[in-house]
């Protein structure tokens, strides 16, 4: 049996699809927080990548919680995704 803890796996798991789909990966980041009857990982990603996550009418959001509730059949533990769109803080600040 494997040493890694299913919750470090799924982390891993979303942290390495969003990398793959976005233009900068280095700013891909993956938390968890417990819930109600499992864990909540939350996504985030550059603010110019949020579209390329969420995908067409949500598509890729979609498949990637397709894939995470693959991922909690197989070792029974409910996990959900937030995808945590974080405001540019580039932008001057409106008085």
């Amino acid at each position: 049996m494997s040493d890694i803890s299913p919750e470090l796996s799924a982390v891993e798991l979303i942290k390495e699809i969003a990398r793959s789909l976005v233009d900068k990966p280095e700013a891909v980041s993956v938390s968890e927080t417990p819930n109600e009857g499992g864990t909540a990982l939350h996504l985030r990603v550059d603010p110019t990548d949020v579209g390329k996550i969420i995908g067409k009418q949500g598509r890729t959001a979609r498949s990637l919680r397709t894939i995470l509730g693959a991922v909690s059949v197989k070792v029974h533990h409910r996990y959900s995704l937030e995808i945590v769109e974080i405001a540019k803080t580039d932008a001057a600040p409106q008085e």
